[in-house]
């Protein structure tokens, strides 16, 4: 177990709180989705000596598709810090067949969310970052494959392929003894060429710097709703969740239940349009539910479920058995008094919860939301990241960063920009506030936003452009101290896209500009 350890003494951070920061830091970025592309990339323009764990065979996060899907979670209440990956164990050998490696690898890195027909709901204009544009043509939704190979096509430009760590999964992040770095445990899946052979080898590593990249779309949210666990475990394979979802084909002519009205609970309404024979999709209402006017014509919007009703009775011994055609023989009563019948597949499209299992020492399963400290970054509810400067740096030690928090935002573009603002203050190009101003600012916007999953939504027409001023101005003041280039604010083409695009939410989300932005639930 090879360990790198500095021996240098600590700096000391009191007197001269930049010292943490500079050119020839070392970084480690855990990801490589689009958050942890752009956040590599810039690093790397700044000088800084940049390391990016990857726990797939490639980069593109949630746009990587791979048709074997993740393992299904619990459906009993999981705390956040467990995260979505399975326990290896250290120095552990594997040496079977194709299928079991295949197996192997799913629960070392549990594949993404991608499904056959995702596309980008977002105008390519909007999406673009300062590494490169989109390829000239490209139409204004592209699809996955699209999105990786753009994705793929920046880390290539940048040089990260040869800083990146494939198949290397982050185990652990915590502070040396001293304090003066970050030590990382990680495990890698080696493989032996031409034979499905495997090794895993934990290696624990020093840093200066952490950016955590590693994205929403990670470990499902299940409802704990009655009844809903006795239907999993009587039919496994008759409810998932959505993050297992690929292809439609398997819900032909069959009635389908789709708990959620979110993007991708209503992307899976829309895909199953031509394919099931009833579709009924269960919403609570929330603000952000998209509106019944996008469904199909199979499709109709249903109260909130109250209770899946079991199914009946089997001869003890017998495993219950269904025919591709039956349904699933249980009822599903909702809020309304409503009851479905012969419901064949339920797909429960709740969304993620927030989880970083290589933080364990900033998560708390037992705080709630509405009651954290100064130190934690999760809290048992899982909605959000706490304790971010401008939903960055950590404030209590800005030498942990995120970069990929926000919501409802042009993604590629915003965690682009963030990525800038972050590379500066890492090179010691710009200066954070004291922690006192950061912790000021921060509690002020949790007066106005409130806490939970929609205080980093920045959905309200103008915030996002709002946003990406301010961390934009704040970094450019320093430029005539610490030189180089200024960062760049959105262009016109993007200002012009960017409310053709608002004008267009404004009529899905009535409710979008109330209230100036208190984004709860």
């Amino acid at each position: 177990m090879p360990l790198i350890v500095d021996t240098d003494s600590e700096p000391d951070f009191t007197t001269n709180p930049e010292s943490r920061f500079g050119v020839n830091k070392t970084v480690a970025v855990i990801g490589s989705g689009i958050s942890g592309v752009c956040a590599a990339a810039h690093l790397l323009k700044h000088g800084l000596s940049v390391t990016v764990f990857e726990r797939s065979n490639g980069a593109g996060g949630v746009w990587k598709f791979d048709e074997r899907p993740p393992e299904d979670p619990p459906y009993v209440y999981r705390p956040p810090s467990y995260g979505d990956q399975h326990h290896i164990p250290s120095g552990a050998v594997f040496d079977g067949g194709d299928a079991d490696f295949s197996n192997l690898q799913v629960r070392f890195a549990p594949p993404s969310p991608c499904y056959v027909g995702l596309k980008t709901n977002v105008p390519t204009p909007l999406m673009g970052t300062a590494l490169g544009n989109w390829p000239e043509g490209s139409p204004t939704s592209v699809s996955h494959s699209a999105a990786l190979q753009y994705i793929r096509s920046l880390a290539k430009r940048s040089g990260l392929d040869a800083v990146t760590e494939f198949h290397t999964r982050v185990e652990d992040v915590r502070k040396t003894s001293d304090g003066s770095k970050w030590r990382i445990t990680t495990l890698a899946l080696e493989k032996e060429d031409g034979i499905p052979s495997a090794r895993f080898t934990q290696k624990v590593r020093d840093f200066d710097l952490v950016v955590v990249a590693s994205g929403h779309y990670n470990m499902p949210r299940i409802p704990q709703i009655e009844g809903l666990k006795e239907w999993k475990d009587s039919f496994p394979d008759r409810v998932i969740h959505s993050k297992r979802y690929r292809n439609p084909e398997k819900y032909r002519d069959q009635n389908v239940l789709v708990i959620g009205a979110g993007v991708s609970a209503t992307d899976v309404c829309k895909e199953l349009g031509e394919i099931s024979k009833k579709t009924y999709q269960s919403t609570r209402s929330g603000r952000f539910d998209l509106p019944a006017s996008v469904l199909p014509p199979n499709a109709v919007r249903v109260a909130t479920v109250e209770r899946f009703v079991p199914p009946e009775a089997k001869i003890e011994g017998e495993e219950p058995t269904l025919g591709n055609n039956q349904p699933i023989p249980g009822s599903v009563v909702l809020t309304d008094g409503t009851v479905l019948q012969d419901i064949h597949q339920v797909v429960i499209a709740t969304g993620y919860i927030v989880s970083y299992p290589f933080l364990p020492q900033l998560h708390s399963d037992t705080t709630v939301d509405a009651d954290p400290n100064d130190e934690l970054v999760v809290t048992s509810d899982g909605v959000m990241t706490h304790n971010l400067h401008k939903d960055i740096f950590y404030i209590n030690d800005p030498t942990l960063a995120f970069i990929g928090v926000p919501y409802h935002v042009a993604t590629f573009s915003l965690f682009d920009f963030q990525a800038q603002a972050l590379a500066r203050v890492f090179a010691g190009r710009a200066k954070l506030p004291t922690q006192e101003d950061m912790r000021r600012e921060y509690e002020e916007r949790v007066e106005i936003k409130g806490r939970g999953r929609f205080f980093h939504s920045l959905v309200t027409p103008g915030h996002e452009i709002a946003y990406v001023k301010d961390i934009a101005e704040w970094v450019n003041s320093y430029v005539k101290e610490t030189g180089g280039e200024p960062m760049p604010t959105h262009s016109e083409e993007f200002l012009k896209e960017y409310e053709v695009l608002k004008s267009r939410l404004r009529g899905l989300y009535p409710e979008v500009a109330k209230n100036d932005g208190r984004l709860q639930e």
